[in-house]
């Protein structure tokens, strides 16, 4: 293949350019704020569990402090009953009334029993309450996070993004100058060499692969035509001569 010297020199500023593209890409995919959101949303599903369990369990805890409440006052108006009909007189057998009397200090002491149990109820049930409230405030705390680190990670990627464009849009206009069978090359290695498609020949080395060119290569290199295409004999990249070669 032959190609003016000036194109293929211009084929370096195109793999300027796909270098500079390819490491903007990088720079967006590797954004600290990609791996600082990632935590944190990880610890935002952890506690938003942790939330959901506690309000579970207080919700639970709740309807456990409503039985126990109906329990005291079912006990409690069974009991005022005893006591209005011990008060009535309506009870004479003093069988019955020391029957209607026990009965009466067994319902006091139902009665004060399941108090306890309510008042117990009522102390777990504020425990979780703090607890949820907490779990709460640490959620929105996480979100909050979450919502900052977001805005750092779009306002980096869209300056990241603005300069692609700008990178692309040069790389274009520079593109369109070269040879289509010359670039055509070029963007088949640059995909089979790591996205290096093109490479100096520097004080006699490769800037592709880093290689010194052997005594016999850089004799055809030196006596190939200026628009001859020459390629690495060790990486097959397209070989730029500039005046710095060292022919």
């Amino acid at each position: 293949m032959n190609a003016a010297p000036a194109d293929q020199i211009r084929l370096l500023d195109v793999q300027a350019l796909d270098v500079r593209l390819s490491q903007l890409a990088h720079k967006r995919r590797t954004l600290p704020e990609h791996t600082e959101i990632d935590t944190l949303n990880a610890d935002h599903t952890q506690l938003r569990d942790l939330l959901i369990a506690a309000q579970t369990e207080e919700s639970d805890t709740a309807r456990e402090q409503t039985k126990a409440e109906q329990d005291v006052e079912q006990v409690r108006q069974r009991a005022a009953r005893d006591q209005k009909r011990l008060d009535s007189g309506a009870v004479t057998s003093p069988k019955d009334l020391e029957n209607l009397q026990h009965e009466i200090a067994s319902l006091a002491k139902r009665q004060g029993d399941l108090e306890d149990i309510v008042l117990e109820v009522m102390e777990r049930r504020e425990s979780i309450q703090e607890r949820a409230a907490e779990l709460i405030e640490r959620v929105e705390s996480l979100q909050a996070k979450i919502g900052d680190a977001t805005s750092r990670r779009d306002a980096a990627a869209e300056g990241i993004d603005n300069e692609i464009a700008t990178v692309t849009k040069e790389r274009e206009v520079i593109a369109g100058t070269i040879p289509a069978d010359l670039l055509g090359l070029y963007d088949k290695l640059r995909g089979q060499q790591g996205g290096i498609g093109a490479a100096r020949l520097y004080q006699r080395r490769c800037d592709g692969c880093r290689q010194e060119l052997a005594i016999t290569e850089l004799n055809e290199v030196r006596s190939a035509a200026p628009d001859t295409v020459v390629r690495c004999e060790n990486c097959r990249r397209i070989l730029v001569r500039t005046p710095e070669s060292g022919l």
